[in-house]
C-alpha cells in the first residue's frame, strides 16, 4: 500500500491505473479506523480493482463548540489496518494541501433541504463542510464507486443528492452499520466515553428497537412515539438532541401512509455525541 500526501502525486497514480482500465474505489474517512471503516474498505476491494482510502480530519465540518484538536489521530495504526484490509493506496493530505492557507476562505458546497434537517439543525455548517470535502475528493480521485457507512444515514442521503444534482458519474454505495456485540454502533467518537458511559451507550440502539417494535405492532402515532423515545433516553442518562421517525428518502416527518421509514437519533453522553438509526418497512 502506498501512502500519498500530495494531490498531484495521487492524480498521477490513479491516471496510470485508469490507463490499464482499472476501476477506482474511494473510501473517505477521518481516520482512527475501526471495524466499520475496514468493512467499507473490504467492500470496495470486492467490487473495484484499485481502492483509495482517505484520512483527513476536515476542519470545515467541525462547529465552533467542537474541538478539532481532540479528534483522535492514529495514522500509524490506521496504515497497518488498511494493509491488512487490502487497501491499495492511502491519501493523507495536510489541511494546506486540501484548502490552501485558509480553509475559511474556501468555496463551500451547500446541498439544500436535507442539510437543514436533524443533525443540520444542531450543527450549522456541518453538512456544508462534508459536502465541500467530499466534492473535493470526488474531483481529486474521480472514483467509479464511493463507499459510505449507513450509520451516518443523513450524510449518505446528502451525498447521493449531491452526486445526482451535479450529474457526477459516481456510484454511491452504502454499507450497513457495524456494531459492537452489545449493539452500540461503532464510531471513532466512542473513545470519548468513560467506562460508566460505555455501559449506558448501547441503550441508544435498544431504544430504537423498542420504538420499532411498537411500530411493527401497528402503532402509527409517530409523534407520540418520538416523544416516548426522547423520554426513554433521558431516563437512561442521555441528553437527547432529537428522536425522529422519518420518510426514508426525504427525511421529512413520516406519516402513517409511508411504507419505508427510518428512525434516527442523536444524543449525548458526557462529552460524546452519539448517533444511530434503524431503517424499516411498515408494510
Amino acid at each position: 500500500m502506498e501512502t500519498i500526501t500530495s494531490i498531484s502525486e495521487l492524480r498521477k497514480l490513479l491516471d496510470d491505473r485508469r490507463m490499464t482500465e482499472q476501476s477506482i474505489g474511494l473510501v473517505p474517512t477521518m481516520g482512527n479506523l475501526h471495524t466499520g471503516h475496514l468493512k467499507l474498505v473490504k467492500a470496495a476491494t470486492q467490487s473495484c480493482s484499485f481502492v483509495t482510502t482517505t484520512i483527513f480530519v476536515n476542519p470545515l465540518q467541525f462547529g465552533a463548540d467542537e474541538d478539532i484538536t481532540t479528534y483522535p489521530r492514529t495514522l500509524n495504526e490506521d496504515q497497518e489496518k488498511l494493509i491488512v484490509a487490502g487497501c491499495h493506496c492511502l491519501f493523507a493530505p495536510s489541511v494546506e494541501e486540501v484548502y490552501g492557507s485558509n480553509p475559511l476562505t474556501s468555496t463551500v458546497i451547500h446541498v439544500p433541504g436535507i442539510s437543514e434537517l436533524h443533525c443540520g439543525k444542531s450543527r450549522p455548517g456541518h453538512f456544508a463542510g462534508v459536502a465541500t470535502m467530499v466534492s473535493k475528493l470526488f474531483n481529486i480521485v474521480r472514483p467509479d464507486r464511493a463507499f459510505f457507512g449507513l450509520k451516518d444515514y443523513q450524510q449518505y442521503l446528502l451525498i447521493k443528492q449531491l452526486v445526482n444534482d451535479l450529474v457526477l458519474e459516481i456510484e454511491i454505495i452504502g454499507i450497513e452499520i457495524e456494531r459492537e456485540p452489545d449493539g452500540l454502533a461503532m464510531s471513532s467518537r466512542n473513545a470519548y466515553l468513560t467506562a460508566e458511559e460505555r455501559k449506558i451507550a448501547p441503550f441508544l440502539h435498544a431504544c430504537l428497537n423498542d420504538i420499532a417494535g411498537a411500530i411493527l405492532n401497528e402503532d402509527r402515532d409517530y409523534r407520540k412515539l418520538e416523544k416516548e423515545g426522547v423520554k426513554k433516553l433521558q431516563e437512561a442518562g442521555f441528553k437527547p438532541e432529537y428522536f425522529s421517525i422519518c420518510h426514508a428518502e426525504t427525511l421529512q416527518p413520516a406519516n402513517s401512509e409511508d411504507s419505508s421509514i427510518v428512525l434516527m437519533v442523536a444524543a449525548s453522553l458526557g462529552i460524546c455525541r452519539l448517533i444511530d438509526n434503524l431503517r424499516m418497512q411498515t408494510s
